[in-house]
């Protein structure tokens, strides 16, 4: 089952140094959908053996809610990656969710974790396929490559957007990560870049992350970033620090409104379309014509705003209907 159809939330995406006992505790009580325990870039190179026992530990301890627990994994250049899965999933992986898996350029990268995943997995006892994989896009061959990554294993629940290695790699001319280059005062210089990612993940049902916005005292600039995003349709962002959480879950879930209509839109067209209703194909509710692709769109709405955990409010129940 896809990501998408699975029904489970990404609004929010905590990063959280897997190094650092404290931070670690402290994540698990906050409200962000996902929480990563990293061992790539949050690590230093001295500290990675240590920091892999520590996320063991920390996965199989107490005190989680309802996140999504997953690690991210040294990419396959360094001499870390199979020390880190192995490790991490014949530890802990009946508490671990899925891995992100850093730098992906091709779907070899894909496959090689997909095939160590499931000898691991077979040698823990554990079920085969159930830990996922978090492809993160990063570069412009990864951006090219992007078809064959996101099918390269039934495993592959998100395509994850890689902000500062992407900018770096086509040579962008900015040190700030999410902010327009100097220079480029039309449009959107991550449009092309956030849309393919974008379209790759719905062509193959699966869920789109934006990466982090690294400002963190900001919240106006990362509500913005954020905006633009969910705007296009993407599921959620990584989070920095808690502050960006609640703003992520806010921005990441429909209105109230929205999905109050979109829940009256499926309600009416369900009956009106049925044989009681006197099989319509298009309907007025309200001012407003409905039909198929009314259906359609609502559908998006309702399921992000149920997997967000809304319910209809007492208004929308109370004036719901159709002509």
């Amino acid at each position: 089952m896809s990501s998408v159809e699975s029904g489970r939330s990404r609004r929010s995406v905590l990063a959280v140094p897997g190094s650092s006992a404290k931070m670690i505790e402290k994540a698990k009580g906050l409200g962000a959908d996902e929480i990563f325990l990293d061992l790539e870039d949050a690590v230093a190179p001295i500290a990675k053996a240590e920091a892999r026992g520590r996320v063991v530990e920390a996965l199989n301890s107490g005190g989680w809610g309802s996140q999504i627990k997953v690690v991210r994994v040294n990419d396959w250049t360094t001499p870390w990656t199979h020390g880190d899965v192995i490790d991490v999933v014949s530890g802990a992986g009946a508490n671990l969710d899925a891995i992100l898996l850093p730098k992906v350029e091709t779907a070899s990268h894909v496959h090689a974790l997909d095939l160590l995943l499931t000898q691991v997995e077979k040698v823990a006892g554990l079920p085969v396929g159930a830990i996922g994989i978090e492809p993160q896009i990063e570069s412009a061959r990864s951006l090219r490559n992007i078809d064959e990554i996101a099918t390269a294993s039934p495993r592959v629940q998100t395509l994850v957007f890689g902000p500062a290695d992407l900018m770096a790699s086509v040579n962008m001319r900015t040190l700030v990560v999410g902010e327009q280059p100097q220079g480029y005062d039309t449009g959107d210089a991550y449009h092309h870049i956030l849309m393919t990612i974008l379209l790759a993940a719905r062509t193959h049902g699966l869920q789109a992350i934006d990466g982090p916005y690294l400002q963190i005292r900001d919240l106006d600039a990362f509500r913005r970033a954020a905006g633009r995003t969910a705007g296009l349709g993407f599921d959620g962002k990584w989070v920095l620090h808690p502050t960006q959480i609640d703003a992520a879950n806010e921005i990441f879930s429909p209105r109230q409104v929205d999905f109050d209509k979109a829940e009256q839109i499926l309600e009416a067209y369900e009956f009106h379309t049925s044989a009681a209703g006197g099989g319509r194909g298009a309907v007025m509710l309200g001012d407003e014509m409905i039909d198929e692709a009314s259906r359609k769109m609502a559908l998006v709405v309702s399921a992000k705003g149920r997997a967000a955990g809304m319910a209809r409010s007492d208004d929308a129940n109370r004036t719901s209907g159709a002509q």
